[in-house]
C-alpha cells in the first residue's frame, strides 16, 4: 500500500475511525505503553510492587489522554485527501 502511494502517486481516501477502532486502538497502545513503563519503573526502584504501582496509574491517566487526542486528530481535515 505504502509503496502504490509513493510509486505511482495513487491516492487513498481517509475516512474518519469508528469510535469502537479508536477505543481498541487506545488500549492496545497503552498495553504496549504500560509494559514499557513497569519494565522502566522495576529498573529504577528495583520493586515490582513501586513499578506495578507506577504502571497502574500511568495505565489509566495515559488512556483517557490518548482517547480524546485520538478523537480530536479525527476531526481535523488537515493531512486527509
Amino acid at each position: 500500500m505504502v509503496t502504490d502511494i509513493v510509486f505511482t502517486r495513487k491516492k487513498i481516501e481517509c475516512k474518519n475511525e469508528a469510535l469502537k477502532r479508536s477505543v481498541l486502538k487506545t488500549i492496545s497502545w497503552r498495553v504496549i505503553g504500560t509494559l514499557d513503563t513497569i519494565l522502566i519503573a522495576y529498573l529504577i526502584t528495583g520493586t515490582i510492587n513501586h513499578a506495578l504501582s507506577i504502571g497502574g496509574i500511568e495505565l489509566v491517566s495515559k488512556m483517557i489522554l490518548y482517547f480524546f487526542h485520538e478523537r480530536s486528530w479525527n476531526k481535523i481535515k488537515w493531512g486527509k485527501n
